[in-house]
């Protein structure tokens, strides 16, 4: 399952077809398209789905990142749905890993790492960030933690689970729809297993347009936050500033520096420092 919005996934949909078929499983690989508006991406993907046990479908509107995913276990016929990004990479033994499993919850996550070349990457905002958090998306860390740790990037699940729990379709916009559903799934008493079986992240957007996504993210987590309570250690920490009464102080602050802090992340030298405190800075903004 591949949900997919303006990007380009028919190496992903190659990749995953010549591992399925050598594994001599029974198998579909389904791409869908949440109303791309690139006419030239959304003919190479369903160019790529006209390969044996491929299919695309695209709807028409953009309706979320839930919505498609709910949708794409609607469509499916197997008892086991591999939900994949779009962006990423797998290694040669990806299908097999999950395949070989042989645990009894119905949820298994296999992981995210930032892959591609450091130099080159660098100057990359997104890709500081990811590397630098590969400590907590490590499978021991991740197991300590099991339902914080869920990430719709990269999981396995039964398709009657998905279909009896599905994504909150209120997530129209981007972010923390998987943070709820690792909630969920914990009230609900749905295991969930973290094995290693990363996929590496190959994109990277620019500075500026993972600045612009971060801040949709904020105000998604500002929107379902008594949802969220528990779940985002952002929001944990912004209840603590407030609880001791420093939220004014830091709104302030923030106010008279957002455009420096803005320069420095939207640079070649962003700071990851920087970074945690313009998120902070922002969302205390919102919630002002």
């Amino acid at each position: 399952m591949i949900p997919t919005y303006n990007d380009d996934c028919s190496a992903l949909v190659a990749a995953l077809s010549a591992q399925a078929c050598q594994s001599g499983a029974s198998y579909e690989i389904i791409v869908g398209d949440d109303g791309s508006t690139a006419p030239a991406v959304t003919e190479r993907n369903a160019q790529a789905c006209t390969a044996a046990h491929c299919r695309y479908f695209r709807r028409e509107a953009n309706g979320g990142r839930a919505a498609i995913r709910n949708e794409l276990a609607r469509q499916a016929q197997y008892d086991w749905l591999l939900f994949i990004d779009c962006h990423v990479d797998v290694a040669h033994d990806f299908i097999s890993n999950y395949a070989s499993w042989q645990g009894h919850e119905a949820v298994v996550c296999g992981g995210v790492k930032a892959g591609g070349d450091a130099h080159a990457w660098n100057g990359n905002l997104r890709y500081r960030y990811e590397h630098a958090a590969e400590t907590r998306h490590d499978v021991s860390a991740r197991r300590s933690e099991p339902y914080q740790s869920f990430r719709t990037t990269n999981f396995m699940i039964r398709r009657e689970t998905a279909l009896a729990h599905p994504f909150d379709e209120h997530f129209r916009n981007y972010g923390y729809e998987d943070v709820l559903y690792g909630k969920q799934l914990e009230q609900q008493g749905i295991g969930i297993a973290h094995i290693s079986n990363e996929v590496a992240i190959n994109h990277y957007e620019s500075n500026r347009r993972y600045i612009e996504k971060m801040e949709e993210a904020l105000c998604t987590l500002h929107t379902f936050s008594s949802e969220l309570r528990g779940y985002s250690r952002l929001l944990s920490l912004a209840d603590r500033l407030k609880s001791w009464h420093l939220e004014p102080a830091i709104a302030w602050l923030f106010r008279h520096s957002k455009g420096l802090l803005r320069r420095n992340l939207c640079s070649r030298h962003p700071s990851l420092s920087l970074f945690t405190a313009y998120r902070l800075g922002y969302f205390l903004e919102i919630e002002g």
